[in-house]
Order: C-alpha cells, then structure tokens, then sequence
C-alpha cells in the first residue's frame, strides 16, 4: 500500500519532484492543522492527568514522572515540527547548493543517533555507498536528521539505511527500511486490519516530506503489513561517469543563506545550576527555533543523555569537575566533533573551539544574550 498525497515516484522521468503545497491548498493544510492539534491535544491531556493524579495523591513514581515528561516533549515536538514545515513550506528559504558527501553524513548521523537505537534494543543495518550530491548543507542535515527520527520513532526491531547509485539516471538514492511492527508481537489477522497509513502518517513524516519538497527530492514510500521502505531519490548527483552532472551545477546566483532559523529543530541540552543563568540561555535561544533541555547537576545530565545525545551540550563552567569530564569523554568516544560550549564564570567575550587546543567554544556570563546564538550557529554549522 502507497502513502497518500506524497512526491511522485523518483523511478519515472516524466513524475518529477512537485512542488509543496500552498496555502491556499486548503484540504492539505486543514488535515495537517488538525493533525498538529491532535498531537498536542492527546499529549497534555495525558499529561494533566497525571499532574491530577500527582496533585491528589502527592506522589509520583520514577515511571510516572518519565511519561509525563514524555508526553509533554511530545506536544512540545508536535509545536516544534509545525513551525519547522511552515518556514520551509514559506517558500522564502534561500538554499545555498554545494558539493556534499551523503555518504559521510549519514555516517555521523548514524554514530550520533546509536546510543538511541541502542536504548530503544534496535539493530542497525547499513550499507553507505560513497556518493555526492548538490544541496543546502543545513537542509540536507535537517532532512537527514527528520528521517532518523521518523525511523526510530516507529522501528520495533531492524532498521536499515542505504546510500545507492542508480544506473541510469546516475542519481543517488537514500533508501530506509524498517519494521513497524514486531515480527511475533501481533497475530497476522491484526496486522492485516491496521492502516498502516495511518500508523506511518506522523508529524515526522510530515516533517520528512515538506524538507524533501523544499530540496526538490523525488519521494517513494511502501508501506508492507510489517514493514516500511522509503526512498529519497537526489537529481543533481556528482558522478564521474555522467557528463555535465558536476560541481560546476552550482548556481553561482545564489546568495548567502538567508534561512531565518538554520539550526531549527536541533536539540541542545543545558546543564546550569543557577536559575538566573539558565534564563539568561533561554532567552538567547527562544528565537532559534531549537529544542532546548534544562538540567541542574551532572548526576541529570548523565541519566538524560543515557538515552539519546543531543546536539549540543551548553554547560555552567562550575559544574565541569572530573566526573562532567568523563561525561564528556565518553560522549567524545562515540561523536568526536560533538559540540560542548562553556559558560565561563565571567566575561564579556566569547571563544570558538578549533582543530588544536581550544576543542571547546566559552562564552563569558556577561555575554550569554548577545553572543551564545552565534557560538551554537557556528559549531553547530561546522559538524554538520
């Protein structure tokens, strides 16, 4: 079974890329608007619940306050992916095209998203042929990332990640596969009733179609009773072996990114035990559309990367004693350029990491507002 209202097959030269719907696409947006609200909506609701329940009980177990906490990141990603899909969807995004390995980005991708499969008891295939292509580099890192999401999200057991070259047209292929269903958990009669539409119709999915459209990606999604394959197909692929698909396809009319919120969904996590600090961050952060945590020790910071590493790591310098550096290390052992920026105890100036000794960017505690943004822009740009 094929997933409605997606991209035309990428197989066919005369089903091209189409672009995203407008606006004024009325249906389009009606269902999307009311699938946002019932994310949120099912979400919070859930979670009042148990804050009724903590309310009049006065007590709440380790697993309740983990679902709880749980329910509201989930309405809080539903709000963050439909602001994502609006600005890409805008039609005002300036994308800057150049020469890329999706090869090695899904590699990083892949190193950085293990500790989460790993968590969630899911094995990793992989088989990532070297290939290039032309694209944005935040959009190709944001498609790539949503993509993992909406995997990981649904995977009950084997997820495999390809990168292919097709033959003839020599275009790059992402390929994804993964079992949505466990493969002794639901009698077959069970499985052959679920729409499975439905199931695979998230708001990361949503996310995944609308960063592919703003690309000019060609799409294909087949939904089994069990499993799920989609591939991304990239028209503008580097090839040797394909006269005139090269670098030089770079439009040198483009201009800078103007992309409003480049590091838009990326999750940052902070580890401050001062409140006034911690709302100095917030408020430097709130219009860059991250996904931002707040802890106050190390002991939090340890339990809440146990699952899944975010992005980047933003931490009080006070608290970076031996056993926040074994944090680090270990952290550094898994994704060697992952970012960490220092907030220094005082000062007004702010310092980038580099190749040599400064591995680490600071920012002073009197500069928090003005230059922590573009601390996270810059190292988060750079290990994209």
């Amino acid at each position: 079974m094929n997933a409605p209202d997606r991209l035309p097959h990428p197989m066919s030269a005369d089903r091209l890329p189409q672009e995203a719907p407008r606006p004024s696409d009325d249906p389009y947006w009606r269902e999307l608007i009311s699938q946002i609200g019932s994310d949120i909506g099912q979400s919070l609701t859930s979670a009042l619940e148990r804050v009724t329940a903590l309310a009049t009980t006065g007590k709440i177990d380790r697993a309740g306050l983990k679902a709880l906490r749980d329910e509201i990141d989930r309405a809080r990603r539903a709000g963050m992916i439909g602001q994502q899909m609006a600005r890409y969807a805008s039609g005002r995004i300036r994308q800057v095209p150049e020469q890329l390995s999706l090869t090695t980005l899904m590699r990083e991708i892949l190193v950085q998203r293990g500790r989460e499969a790993s968590a969630r008891n899911l094995q990793i295939r992989q088989s990532l042929r070297p290939v290039d292509v032309i694209a944005d580099a935040t959009l190709l890192h944001a498609l790539a990332q949503a993509v993992m999401d909406w995997s990981l999200e649904l995977s009950r057991s084997t997820l495999e990640l390809r990168v292919e070259l097709k033959s003839w047209p020599a275009h790059a292929l992402l390929v994804c596969r993964f079992d949505h269903v466990s493969e002794h958990a639901v009698p077959e009669e069970v499985v052959a009733r679920t729409d499975h539409v439905a199931l695979l119709d998230t708001m990361s999915w949503r996310l995944v179609q609308q960063i592919a459209r703003t690309l000019q990606l060609g799409v294909d999604r087949v939904d089994g009773p069990r499993d799920c394959v989609l591939t991304i197909e990239f028209p503008r692929t580097v090839s040797d072996q394909l006269e005139g698909v090269s670098a030089v396809e770079i439009d040198p009319g483009f201009a800078a990114s103007e992309n409003s919120k480049p590091l838009a969904g990326s999750h940052v996590l902070v580890v401050a035990a001062r409140r006034d600090l911690r709302n100095d961050v917030r408020e430097a952060t709130r219009h860059m559309g991250l996904l931002v945590d707040f802890v106050n020790s190390v002991d939090e910071a340890e339990e809440f990367v146990r699952d899944a590493l975010p992005h980047a790591i933003v931490y009080e310098s006070a608290l970076a004693g031996d056993r926040f550096q074994r944090l680090c290390e270990g952290i550094l052992g898994e994704v060697p350029n992952f970012v960490f920026i220092e907030i220094a105890e005082e000062g007004d100036g702010f310092q980038l990491s580099s190749d040599n000794d400064q591995r680490r960017a600071s920012v002073g505690r009197n500069a928090v507002q003005e230059s922590l943004p573009s601390a996270l822009l810059f190292e988060l740009s750079r290990t994209a």
